[in-house]
């Protein structure tokens, strides 16, 4: 969404956008999926495990991480990434303040 739009939006709205355009690719997805399992990880360990070249793994790993959805600590020459525990509780009361709104009842 352009910038000269989002305005026209309220703070959740944009925030859930934002989360939602992160999580919109499938090795994100991924990724994520990666983190949960191993609890944390380097960007090397994460090519190991997905088809996906290290410069492709990186550019998404910092897209996880400029949505505020994942915290990167640096350990000499690597980065070890894991999942922001905040960030997720966030996420989880947005689905279900979303959730919450949807109607038992149809047309």
């Amino acid at each position: 969404m352009g910038l000269s739009k989002s305005y026209k939006f309220n703070e959740r709205q944009n925030k859930f956008a934002s989360l939602a355009k992160a999580l919109g690719h499938p090795a994100r997805i991924a990724i994520i999926e990666v983190l949960i399992r191993r609890n944390a990880c380097v960007c090397g360990d994460i090519v190991d495990e997905l088809p996906l070249s290290q410069s492709t793994i990186s550019q998404h790993l910092k897209e996880l991480k400029s949505a505020g959805l994942i915290q990167g600590t640096i350990e000499g020459p690597t980065t070890c990434y894991c999942i922001d525990e905040q960030a997720w509780k966030e996420i989880e009361e947005l689905f279900n303040g979303l959730f919450s709104q949807v109607s038992k009842s149809c047309c």
